[in-house]
């Protein structure tokens, strides 16, 4: 059986959203995200990719989401699991949680 891999994209920025205030930084809830995820799931399926919003992107799927977030103001950090939006400003990891098991991501034993 060959394994479906799963993309964690967390889309953020060095300055925390004006929204946002006393949020953990964008930086820190992608390295939070990786270690909560790990405890719960086999991780080895799972890539994860931080996309800062400042810095322009050589990718164009990238590009046009940025620009996404700033025309429609959306708080970040902005997590997505296969290109899903699972969360926007404060992450919930019941949410991301729900996300993984939809894309049926092993559990830890």
């Amino acid at each position: 059986m060959v394994k479906k891999k799963v993309t964690i994209t967390v889309y953020g920025a060095e300055q925390i959203c004006a929204s946002c205030v006393g949020a953990p930084g964008s930086k820190d809830t992608y390295e939070w995200l990786q270690a909560a995820i790990g405890r719960k799931y086999i991780d080895d399926s799972i890539q994860y990719k931080y996309i800062d919003i400042n810095e322009s992107q050589s990718n164009e799927k990238h590009q046009q989401f940025i620009e996404k977030i700033f025309d429609e103001d959306l708080f970040y950090p902005i997590v997505l699991v296969n290109d899903e939006i699972v969360a926007e400003g404060i992450p919930r990891l019941k949410t991301i949680y729900e996300a993984l098991d939809k894309n049926d991501v092993a559990l830890q034993v």
